[in-house]
Protein backbone atom coordinates (compact mmCIF):
# COMPACT_ATOMS: atom_id res chain seq x y z
CA UNK A 1 0.00 0.00 0.00
CA UNK A 2 1.34 3.49 -0.76
CA UNK A 3 1.86 5.76 2.22
CA UNK A 4 3.47 8.95 1.09
CA UNK A 5 1.40 11.31 -0.82
CA UNK A 6 1.40 11.80 -4.43
CA UNK A 7 4.11 14.16 -6.32
CA UNK A 8 2.56 17.03 -7.95
CA UNK A 9 3.38 15.70 -11.24
CA UNK A 10 1.26 12.51 -10.44
CA UNK A 11 -1.86 14.22 -10.56
CA UNK A 12 -4.47 15.34 -12.75
CA UNK A 13 -6.53 18.32 -11.72
CA UNK A 14 -10.26 17.48 -13.31
CA UNK A 15 -13.45 20.03 -13.13
CA UNK A 16 -16.27 18.35 -11.64
CA UNK A 17 -20.11 19.55 -11.58
CA UNK A 18 -19.31 21.65 -14.66
CA UNK A 19 -16.17 23.58 -12.79
CA UNK A 20 -17.27 24.33 -9.30
CA UNK A 21 -14.98 21.54 -8.10
CA UNK A 22 -12.09 21.24 -9.55
CA UNK A 23 -10.71 17.72 -8.06
CA UNK A 24 -7.04 16.73 -8.33
CA UNK A 25 -6.76 12.50 -8.54
CA UNK A 26 -3.79 10.51 -10.10
CA UNK A 27 -2.94 9.84 -13.32
CA UNK A 28 -2.48 6.16 -12.44
CA UNK A 29 -4.46 4.42 -9.94
CA UNK A 30 -8.13 4.73 -8.93
CA UNK A 31 -9.58 8.01 -10.79
CA UNK A 32 -13.55 8.85 -10.35
CA UNK A 33 -16.43 8.36 -13.37
CA UNK A 34 -19.66 9.46 -12.73
CA UNK A 35 -20.43 7.01 -10.05
CA UNK A 36 -19.46 9.18 -6.90
CA UNK A 37 -20.95 12.31 -9.08
CA UNK A 38 -24.37 10.21 -9.01
CA UNK A 39 -24.30 9.17 -5.63
CA UNK A 40 -23.73 12.09 -4.16
CA UNK A 41 -26.95 14.05 -6.24
CA UNK A 42 -29.13 11.52 -4.59
CA UNK A 43 -28.99 12.46 -1.16
CA UNK A 44 -31.22 14.09 0.30
CA UNK A 45 -29.38 16.06 2.81
CA UNK A 46 -30.15 19.34 4.70
CA UNK A 47 -27.66 21.82 6.03
CA UNK A 48 -26.49 21.36 9.66
CA UNK A 49 -27.32 17.31 9.25
CA UNK A 50 -23.72 14.70 9.54
CA UNK A 51 -22.17 12.90 6.61
CA UNK A 52 -20.03 10.40 6.54
CA UNK A 53 -18.69 8.88 2.68
CA UNK A 54 -16.70 5.59 3.46
CA UNK A 55 -13.89 5.07 1.41
CA UNK A 56 -13.84 8.42 0.45
CA UNK A 57 -10.68 8.53 -2.27
CA UNK A 58 -10.02 11.68 -3.11
CA UNK A 59 -12.89 13.24 -1.57
CA UNK A 60 -15.23 13.45 -4.64
CA UNK A 61 -18.35 11.84 -3.57
CA UNK A 62 -18.48 14.07 -0.32
CA UNK A 63 -17.30 17.25 -1.73
CA UNK A 64 -20.14 16.87 -4.56
CA UNK A 65 -22.63 17.00 -1.74
CA UNK A 66 -21.05 19.32 0.52
CA UNK A 67 -21.27 21.58 -3.28
CA UNK A 68 -24.82 21.37 -3.95
CA UNK A 69 -26.11 21.55 0.09
CA UNK A 70 -23.79 24.03 1.82
CA UNK A 71 -23.72 23.69 5.47
CA UNK A 72 -23.12 20.55 6.23
CA UNK A 73 -20.50 18.55 8.81
CA UNK A 74 -18.99 16.24 5.88
CA UNK A 75 -16.62 13.80 6.95
CA UNK A 76 -14.45 10.48 5.38
CA UNK A 77 -12.70 7.36 5.78
CA UNK A 78 -10.36 6.41 3.29
CA UNK A 79 -7.76 3.22 4.17
CA UNK A 80 -5.09 4.53 1.87
CA UNK A 81 -3.24 7.10 3.52
CA UNK A 82 -2.29 9.06 0.00
CA UNK A 83 -5.78 9.13 -1.44
CA UNK A 84 -6.81 10.63 2.39
CA UNK A 85 -4.31 13.21 2.04
CA UNK A 86 -5.36 13.91 -1.63
CA UNK A 87 -9.15 14.15 0.20
CA UNK A 88 -8.41 16.49 2.39
CA UNK A 89 -6.14 18.91 0.07
CA UNK A 90 -9.27 18.89 -2.45
CA UNK A 91 -11.41 19.96 0.28
CA UNK A 92 -9.18 22.68 1.78
CA UNK A 93 -8.45 23.68 -2.10
CA UNK A 94 -12.59 24.40 -3.10
CA UNK A 95 -13.03 25.62 0.26
CA UNK A 96 -14.76 23.03 2.30
CA UNK A 97 -14.63 21.66 5.85
CA UNK A 98 -14.10 17.68 5.78
CA UNK A 99 -13.14 15.96 8.21
CA UNK A 100 -10.80 12.54 6.47
CA UNK A 101 -9.92 10.07 9.22
CA UNK A 102 -6.79 7.25 7.86
CA UNK A 103 -8.21 4.09 8.95
CA UNK A 104 -10.31 0.64 8.14
CA UNK A 105 -13.98 0.08 8.24
CA UNK A 106 -13.73 -3.00 9.50
CA UNK A 107 -12.09 -1.26 12.62
CA UNK A 108 -12.99 1.95 12.62
CA UNK A 109 -10.91 5.13 14.09
CA UNK A 110 -12.16 6.37 17.38
CA UNK A 111 -12.86 9.87 15.95
CA UNK A 112 -15.68 8.46 13.50
CA UNK A 113 -16.43 5.12 15.79
CA UNK A 114 -17.92 7.46 18.32
CA UNK A 115 -20.06 9.80 16.18
CA UNK A 116 -23.28 8.80 14.49
CA UNK A 117 -24.38 10.77 11.15
CA UNK A 118 -27.48 10.56 9.23
CA UNK A 119 -26.36 10.27 6.24
CA UNK A 120 -23.87 7.26 5.30
CA UNK A 121 -22.77 6.81 1.75
CA UNK A 122 -20.49 4.88 0.13
CA UNK A 123 -18.97 3.70 -3.71
CA UNK A 124 -17.60 0.77 -2.58
CA UNK A 125 -15.53 -1.94 -4.77
CA UNK A 126 -17.35 -3.29 -6.95
CA UNK A 127 -15.63 -6.24 -8.17
CA UNK A 128 -15.31 -10.01 -6.16
CA UNK A 129 -11.71 -10.72 -6.27
CA UNK A 130 -12.96 -14.57 -6.19
CA UNK A 131 -14.27 -14.39 -9.71
CA UNK A 132 -12.30 -11.52 -11.37
CA UNK A 133 -8.32 -9.96 -12.09
CA UNK A 134 -6.87 -7.86 -9.50
CA UNK A 135 -5.58 -4.51 -11.32
CA UNK A 136 -2.16 -4.14 -11.32
CA UNK A 137 -1.47 -0.60 -9.63
CA UNK A 138 -2.67 -0.64 -5.69
CA UNK A 139 -4.71 2.16 -5.67
CA UNK A 140 -7.12 1.56 -8.60
CA UNK A 141 -7.17 -2.07 -7.07
CA UNK A 142 -8.02 -0.70 -3.54
CA UNK A 143 -10.98 1.21 -5.38
CA UNK A 144 -12.06 -1.54 -7.25
CA UNK A 145 -11.53 -5.12 -6.20
CA UNK A 146 -12.80 -5.76 -2.60
CA UNK A 147 -10.94 -6.00 0.35
CA UNK A 148 -13.53 -6.40 2.60
CA UNK A 149 -17.26 -8.19 1.90
CA UNK A 150 -19.60 -6.08 0.62
CA UNK A 151 -21.60 -6.92 3.84
CA UNK A 152 -18.79 -5.53 5.84
CA UNK A 153 -19.83 -2.19 4.16
CA UNK A 154 -22.96 -2.33 4.25
CA UNK A 155 -23.16 -3.54 8.45
CA UNK A 156 -20.46 -0.62 9.00
CA UNK A 157 -22.44 2.12 7.03
CA UNK A 158 -25.04 0.57 9.69
CA UNK A 159 -23.05 0.93 12.89
CA UNK A 160 -22.95 4.69 12.03
CA UNK A 161 -25.81 5.97 10.80
CA UNK A 162 -28.15 7.43 13.69
CA UNK A 163 -31.71 6.28 14.67
CA UNK A 164 -33.80 7.31 11.12
CA UNK A 165 -30.71 8.01 9.38
CA UNK A 166 -30.08 6.92 5.70
CA UNK A 167 -27.22 4.66 4.26
CA UNK A 168 -26.90 5.65 0.60
CA UNK A 169 -24.50 2.82 -1.71
CA UNK A 170 -23.79 2.79 -5.63
CA UNK A 171 -23.15 -0.46 -6.79
CA UNK A 172 -22.87 -3.00 -10.00
CA UNK A 173 -26.65 -3.98 -10.63
CA UNK A 174 -25.03 -7.39 -10.72
CA UNK A 175 -24.05 -6.92 -7.21
CA UNK A 176 -27.33 -6.19 -6.33
CA UNK A 177 -28.64 -9.81 -4.36
CA UNK A 178 -25.80 -8.99 -2.27
CA UNK A 179 -26.51 -5.79 -1.46
CA UNK A 180 -30.11 -5.93 -0.74
CA UNK A 181 -29.12 -9.18 1.47
CA UNK A 182 -26.33 -6.98 3.28
CA UNK A 183 -28.89 -3.93 4.24
CA UNK A 184 -32.07 -6.26 4.82
CA UNK A 185 -30.04 -7.84 7.89
CA UNK A 186 -29.43 -4.35 8.93
CA UNK A 187 -31.47 -1.29 7.64
CA UNK A 188 -35.81 -1.14 6.96
CA UNK A 189 -37.22 1.04 4.34
CA UNK A 190 -34.69 -0.66 1.21
CA UNK A 191 -35.24 1.50 -2.01
CA UNK A 192 -33.51 0.77 -5.06
CA UNK A 193 -33.04 3.17 -7.65
CA UNK A 194 -31.66 1.40 -11.07
CA UNK A 195 -29.35 3.64 -13.61
CA UNK A 196 -30.21 2.59 -17.21
CA UNK A 197 -27.39 3.35 -19.36
CA UNK A 198 -29.56 4.10 -22.44
CA UNK A 199 -33.43 3.20 -23.54
CA UNK A 200 -33.83 -0.28 -23.64
CA UNK A 201 -30.59 -1.43 -22.15
CA UNK A 202 -30.43 -3.11 -18.99
CA UNK A 203 -29.03 -1.36 -15.74
CA UNK A 204 -25.44 -1.83 -15.15
CA UNK A 205 -25.53 0.31 -11.91
CA UNK A 206 -27.53 1.11 -8.83
CA UNK A 207 -28.16 3.13 -6.31
CA UNK A 208 -29.84 1.80 -3.00
CA UNK A 209 -30.76 3.45 0.14
CA UNK A 210 -31.96 2.20 3.36
CA UNK A 211 -32.87 3.71 6.92
CA UNK A 212 -31.63 2.75 9.89
CA UNK A 213 -35.28 1.99 12.12
CA UNK A 214 -37.29 1.73 8.72
CA UNK A 215 -40.20 -0.07 8.57
CA UNK A 216 -42.09 1.13 5.33
CA UNK A 217 -41.67 -2.00 2.08
CA UNK A 218 -39.18 -2.48 -0.03
CA UNK A 219 -39.52 -0.20 -3.11
CA UNK A 220 -38.20 -0.84 -6.66
CA UNK A 221 -38.35 2.31 -8.60
CA UNK A 222 -38.56 3.17 -12.39
CA UNK A 223 -34.81 4.60 -12.39
CA UNK A 224 -33.29 7.56 -15.05
CA UNK A 225 -31.67 6.71 -18.31
CA UNK A 226 -28.31 8.44 -18.25
CA UNK A 227 -27.94 8.84 -22.14
CA UNK A 228 -29.88 9.71 -24.81
CA UNK A 229 -31.38 7.77 -27.58
CA UNK A 230 -31.20 3.94 -27.62
CA UNK A 231 -27.52 4.28 -28.95
CA UNK A 232 -24.93 6.85 -29.04
CA UNK A 233 -25.02 8.23 -32.15
CA UNK A 234 -22.28 11.40 -32.20
CA UNK A 235 -19.15 12.54 -31.08
CA UNK A 236 -18.90 13.79 -27.47
CA UNK A 237 -21.09 13.30 -24.79
CA UNK A 238 -25.01 12.66 -25.14
CA UNK A 239 -26.27 12.48 -21.74
CA UNK A 240 -30.03 13.19 -21.13
CA UNK A 241 -30.80 16.59 -19.59
CA UNK A 242 -31.85 15.56 -15.88
CA UNK A 243 -27.74 13.44 -15.99
CA UNK A 244 -26.12 16.75 -17.59
CA UNK A 245 -27.76 18.85 -15.20
CA UNK A 246 -26.47 16.52 -12.36
CA UNK A 247 -23.42 16.31 -13.44
CA UNK A 248 -23.15 19.87 -14.90
CA UNK A 249 -25.73 21.41 -12.67
CA UNK A 250 -24.99 20.53 -9.61
CA UNK A 251 -28.63 19.46 -9.83
CA UNK A 252 -30.16 16.41 -7.44
CA UNK A 253 -31.08 13.00 -8.31
CA UNK A 254 -33.69 12.36 -6.09
CA UNK A 255 -35.35 9.03 -5.48
CA UNK A 256 -39.15 9.00 -6.40
CA UNK A 257 -41.39 9.40 -3.43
Amino acid sequence: MRTERFAEEELSHDAFLGGRLRIAQPRAGYRAGIDPVLLAASIPARAGQNVLDLGCGSGIAALCLGARVPGLILAGLEIQPAYADLAQRNATENDQALEVVTGNLTDMPPPLRQRQFDHVLANPPYFDRAASTPARDPGREHGMGETCALAEWVAAAARRAAPKGQVTFVQRADRLPDLIAAMAAHLGSLEVLPLIPRQGRSARLVLMRGRKGGRAEFRLHDGPCLHAGARHGRDGEDYTPAISAVLRGAADLPFPD
